[in-house]
């Protein structure tokens, strides 16, 4: 018998997939933000870099600083607030009416 994998990734392979011939976009990975924006995390598969934890995918979050290249967002989960660093390829600015 094998044992199962509980490896980081388990359970993303729809998650972590792109449409056939999805284009790679250049201004993804050089997008700014600033503190205090609303962005939300949309994990692009084709950067391993900076990549958040898939239980994060669709959240909305706010920025609370920038660390290096990343950026530190804030989270709610449920009643606790989490931290995740990401890259600005894996996130998207939160359009407002």
């Amino acid at each position: 018998m094998v044992r199962k994998s509980y490896g980081y990734r388990r359970g993303t392979r729809k998650k972590f997939s792109k449409k056939l011939r999805e284009k790679f976009k250049v201004t993804d990975f050089i997008r700014e933000f600033k503190i205090n924006d609303k962005v939300i995390v949309d994990i692009n598969p084709i950067s391993h870099k900076g990549m958040p934890f898939h239980r994060f995918q669709g959240k909305i979050g706010v920025v609370k600083e920038k660390r290096g290249q990343s950026y530190v967002i804030s989270i709610k989960n449920g009643d606790k607030e989490k931290t995740v660093i990401s890259r600005p390829e894996h996130l998207k600015p939160v359009k407002t009416k």
